[in-house]
């Protein structure tokens, strides 16, 4: 079975996939990722001592903006009706890391703005924290499952 990118047409020019005639589906998605942060920085989260306010707070916010944006941020993604966007974070001895869970209805997936939720929200810890960790780094964003469901 040949594999080939649905994005790009038969001149290997970018093309928007014309999703039209699928059927509406359930469709949810989920992801992941880690900002790996030194201990000044993890102490003022942790006290809410951070110059620029409330760090995780302010993350999920910008992460779920960001997953609702994701349609203009990414050239060929296609705009939907979300239904459910929601990002968590869980914090560990040297990082945090960021979930993100996204769900609607309609004819093309959801993890595109799930993935846009997790590192909209990593980008913000950073923006917050960078006075302070100029170290910082971000490892294994990744889609951790998508699911689709007919109606």
């Amino acid at each position: 079975m040949s594999e080939k990118f649905s994005h790009v047409d038969e001149n290997g020019k970018a093309n928007m996939v014309d999703v039209g005639d699928k059927p509406d589906m359930t469709r949810t998605a989920s992801a992941e990722g880690k900002i790996f942060i030194n201990s000044t920085a993890m102490d003022l989260i942790l006290e809410n001592k951070n110059k620029k306010g409330d760090v995780l707070t302010t993350a999920q916010i910008a992460g779920i903006q960001g997953g609702k944006k994701t349609s203009e941020l990414i050239p060929l993604c296609h705009p939907l009706m979300i239904s459910k966007l929601d990002v968590s974070t869980e914090i560990f001895d040297d990082h945090i890391k960021v979930t993100s869970f996204a769900k609607c209805t309609g004819k093309t997936g959801i993890e595109m703005e799930a993935l846009t939720a997790v590192n909209v929200a990593l980008l913000t810890i950073y923006d917050m924290c960078k006075a302070v960790d100029k170290t910082m780094t971000f490892t294994n964003i990744k889609l951790i499952e998508k699911t689709k469901v007919n109606l």
